[in-house]
């Protein structure tokens, strides 16, 4: 089975360029020295493979990895003596994100069409806050309140939030 996207069972490993160029070099050996890591701490989880992007190194595992996981991956990559382990941010799983449009929201939160005061990101984040079915949500990006036309007593709430699953 094939899914579109990252994949639960990759490991995430953010780093620059010439430490990317330095572990690639290598990487069947990593493959095996960290299969023999985790074997030692227990884990069930196997790494089948590594690959590289711009941005960092991606470990393929042939599980959804737990934070002992990517401790044991972490602390291998950091002790490698070809790599900057102050250029290495901490491992990661992918998470998904989702984009949320919310209208019609009363653009004067008192119904005062003569009030100046209008909503506020903030005023969208305490009611975010509030709400249940937001739970296990960060918001990624600044609220942006959009009046719908300049007649209007609504308006538009346009952000990103990333769903930790």
């Amino acid at each position: 089975m094939t899914t579109k996207g990252p994949s639960r069972k990759q490991v995430i490993i953010p780093m620059v360029k010439d430490n990317i160029d330095r572990f690639m070099k290598n990487s069947s050996i990593h493959v095996a020295n960290l299969n023999r890591n985790l074997r030692n701490a227990k884990s069930k989880v196997l790494v089948d493979f590594i690959h590289s992007d711009p941005l960092g190194i991606t470990v393929v595992t042939n599980k959804v990895s737990l934070n002992s996981d990517l401790l044991t991956i972490e602390k291998y990559v950091k002790n490698l003596e070809n790599i900057d382990s102050t250029q290495v941010e901490t491992p990661q799983l992918p998470q998904s994100k989702l984009y949320l449009k919310i209208i019609d929201i009363p653009y004067y939160p008192h119904r005062s069409y003569n009030s100046q005061e209008h909503l506020s990101s903030k005023d969208i984040k305490d009611i975010i806050k509030q709400n249940q079915i937001f739970d296990n949500i960060t918001l990624v990006s600044k609220l942006r309140v959009i009046k719908v036309s300049p007649k209007s007593d609504m308006c538009c709430n346009n952000h990103s939030p990333e769903r930790h699953l």
